[in-house]
């Protein structure tokens, strides 16, 4: 599927978990939930399915919704949002980020207030057909900022809650759902032991429904137990279950029946439990969230991974565990809080906590070994060990797909070591995920855990992690277009890396802050930062870091069309770079190269730079630098008279940075589109294009590409015919072009100014 305005293929998210193994009854519902969302005189854009814990929701939810999947052609969106689990619930916040990304949206894209998010979430679906799953909502809050705006969507909520304000307020279609009747009770348990037990008596099955309370969760669970034990007759597995039900009875004075009878069920079946699988059990009550792979497991209880695999398996074949996919579990949520409970009540405190802290280690082992992989920068303190086999990665590739799974996990983890006051863990499992949130611009788990982590360094007292915490929220801030911010925290992680008398921080620092001025064009300051960077690169005797000086500062030097100290720069930082083998940043410099030969007015040397440092970037398969590089590569097409080409890898260019979701250089790909097709001679076609990086160039109050774009777009209208909107633009330009006071800014502003007349 292509996106109507000629961007990248857009893919379609099909996130239903698998339909429900062995689904029986419920005929009657699930002829409702069709007649309700095909009525034709009142078409349901939400269905709301009530009913009490263990009623079978979720699996109905599941199971019809694969049955209706094909008439939602744009596919179907999922979450859990746990509102009934032990833990915090998913906030309508995290699920918009994700429900964005799966739509395409790319990560700098995504708004941070959540008015905004959910606004954009409508707007993304106007016009599709889609099918979103809401389970486990705990409220009507939960729900709404999910909630699509227009028609052809249908939303499928599950609740323990009537959810009386989506009804009333919303328009949404309540069913509530019943227990399972004595005859569909009795069919369930058939379904599951036919094949494994003989012919057992229907008055024991039924009773054995009875104590069940109807429950499918509570029945599948006494079924398995039944095939276990396929010698035993039924009626004696009743009377356990009877007996164990009477002993409940006696310890609670809850009034809820059907509650009693599913912890009845699940009391019954962990006792009959090895010692390893109920020890198992209830420590997966203390994992921060409720899915987890095996390696999560066997950290928890200390064992190797083979028997935590056998025990697991044992757990999933009770029916107390799910296994969704391939070393994947979960619990239902009530089976956590029995977890929990169990995990209180028997295990010791000691061991409670050890079996904690080893789980957080191995989440930590395994961001230290994924950031390795994707992010390539180590971390400058070392992680306590960890003695249970902790997460190692292939390659780049397998590092990813374990981050995917486990991000949600990641954050939690954070959360659960500052609840429980380990403070070491809370800054070091944040400041190991952030060159990854880097790498990603997962911008709400990066805010969230460094905030977090950055208080509890400062509560510490330890200034080495608080200065790594303030690099960090730095890079995020600059790089979700709050540069001013960014460059505040930076400037005080610098300072703090002055006072510990630490140079190599002291340069990271410096660079990261030169970095975001640059972005700002505060081009003074910018080039005072990257000579500091060097100067104590030479002190350290650091080559990567002279190089990476030299170029920086290069780049600098270009903008202030200081050419000479340019060339000299460039020429130093490439001889590095080739003498240590980093071949991306080679074509970064190449790239520089080919800038400063095209301000020098030699086309031909700057194609064959930046030809060199294009095949550098596919050859090491970065889209990221392939796509800023194409930027340079079209402009100097078009000094060459070829704009045809150069319309080819600008609209290539604009295509990868929205993937990468770089919205500020994706517009600059738009602006450089739009001189294209000036060249071309097609005005109409060069104002479209000028327009759309304006807009969203203004959106991110980016002043220096607004100003360049606004000066495009005002060419491009006067000669068009608008003169007076061209003028318009440019006194607005003008304006802006009057905040810079480098060589470039100056010229701009007093061309602008004779245009004018003014």
């Amino acid at each position: 599927m292509v996106s109507g305005d000629g961007g990248p293929p857009e893919r379609i998210p099909r996130q239903l978990p698998a339909d429900v193994h062995g689904f029986v009854n419920r005929v009657e519902d699930l002829a409702r939930l069709d007649e309700i969302a095909g009525d034709p005189a009142d078409p349901a854009a939400t269905i709301v399915l009530v009913g009490t814990a263990g009623v079978g929701k979720t699996s109905l939810a599941v199971h019809w919704a694969h049955r209706v999947r094909e008439r939602f052609t744009d596919g179907q969106l999922y979450v859990n949002l746990h509102g009934y689990d032990p833990g915090p619930p998913v906030t309508p916040h995290e699920v918009l980020e994700r429900f964005l990304q799966a739509l395409d949206v790319p990560g700098q894209a995504i708004p941070a207030d959540p008015e905004s998010r959910a606004a954009l979430f409508r707007s993304v679906l106007a016009g599709r057909r889609m099918l979103v799953v809401l389970d486990n909502a705990a409220t009507v809050g939960q729900v709404r900022p999910l909630l699509p705006g227009s028609p052809g969507c249908l939303v499928l909520v599950t609740s323990r809650s009537s959810l009386t304000g989506l009804v009333a307020r919303d328009g949404a279609r309540r069913l509530s759902l019943r227990v399972l009747s004595e005859e569909e009770a009795s069919e369930l348990v058939h379904r599951i032991t036919a094949g494994y037990r003989g012919h057992d008596d229907p008055a024991d099955v039924l009773e054995l429904a009875g104590l069940c309370a109807h429950l499918p969760l509570a029945l599948r669970i006494a079924a398995e137990r039944a095939i276990n034990r396929p010698w035993l007759p039924l009626r004696d597995l009743v009377a356990e279950l009877r007996d164990e039900s009477a002993l409940w009875d006696a310890l609670t004075a809850d009034d809820d029946d059907e509650s009693d009878a599913v912890r009845t069920v699940f009391a019954w079946s962990y006792r009959a439990l090895t010692p390893a699988a109920s020890r198992m059990f209830r420590l997966l009550g203390l994992h921060p969230g409720a899915e987890f792979a095996a390696g999560a497991a066997a950290a928890l209880a200390g064992w190797s991974p083979g028997r935590t695999r056998r025990v697991l398996d044992d757990l999933v074949g009770a029916h107390l565990l799910e296994q969704p996919q391939a070393d994947r579990y979960q619990f239902h949520d009530l089976l956590r809080m029995y977890a929990i409970d169990q995990a209180k009540a028997e295990e010791p405190a000691e061991t409670a906590a050890a079996a904690t802290r080893r789980v957080l280690l191995w989440y930590l082992h395994g961001a230290l070994a994924a950031r390795a992989r994707l992010a390539v920068d180590p971390p400058r303190w070392t992680p306590p060990g960890a003695d249970v086999a902790v997460p190692a990665f292939r390659d780049r590739a397998d590092a990813l797909a374990w981050y995917r799974r486990e991000r949600d996990n990641l954050v939690r983890a954070v959360r659960l070591a500052d609840d429980l006051d380990l403070p070491d863990l809370t800054w070091q499992l944040a400041a190991a995920l952030y060159p990854i949130y880097a790498e990603h611009n997962h911008f709400g788990d990066w805010l969230e855990t460094s905030t977090l982590a950055l208080r509890v360094a400062r509560r510490l007292g330890d200034r080495v992690a608080e200065a790594e915490l303030l690099e960090s929220l730095g890079k995020a801030h600059t790089q979700h277009f709050d540069r001013q911010r960014g460059i505040e925290l930076q400037t005080a992680a610098l300072r703090l890396r002055r006072e510990l008398g630490d140079p190599l921080g002291e340069l990271k620092s410096a660079n990261a802050l030169g970095l975001a001025q640059l972005r700002v064009r505060a081009l003074t300051a910018a080039r005072r930062s990257f000579e500091r960077v060097a100067v104590l690169a030479g002190e350290l005797g650091d080559e990567y870091w002279l190089a990476l000086a030299a170029n920086n500062a290069a780049n600098v030097d270009l903008e202030l069309e200081s050419f000479e100290q340019a060339q000299r720069l460039l020429t130093d930082a490439l001889a590095r770079f080739r003498r240590l083998g980093l071949r991306g940043n080679e074509g970064d410099t190449l790239r520089g190269l080919s800038r400063l030969s095209r301000d020098l007015r030699r086309p031909a040397a700057a194609y064959e730079h930046i030809r060199a440092a294009v095949a550098i970037a596919r050859a090491e398969e970065n889209p990221a630098r392939e796509a800023f590089w194409l930027l340079e590569e079209g402009r100097v097409l078009i000094d060459l008279g070829r704009p045809a080409d150069a319309l080819e890898t600008f609209q290539r260019a604009a295509a990868v940075q929205r993937q990468l979701g770089d919205r500020s250089r994706e517009a600059e790909a738009w602006d450089a589109t739009g001189t294209a097709y000036q060249a071309l001679g097609r005005a109409e076609e060069s104002v479209k294009f000028f327009r759309r990086a304006v807009s969203v160039l203004r959106e991110l109050d980016e002043t220096w590409l607004l100003a360049c774009a606004l000066d495009h777009l005002a060419t491009a209208l006067a000669t068009a015919g608008s003169s007076g909107e061209a003028e318009e633009g440019r006194r607005e330009a003008l304006t802006l072009f009057a905040r810079f006071p480098d060589p470039r800014a100056r010229r701009h502003h007093a061309r602008l100014s004779a245009v004018l007349g003014t």
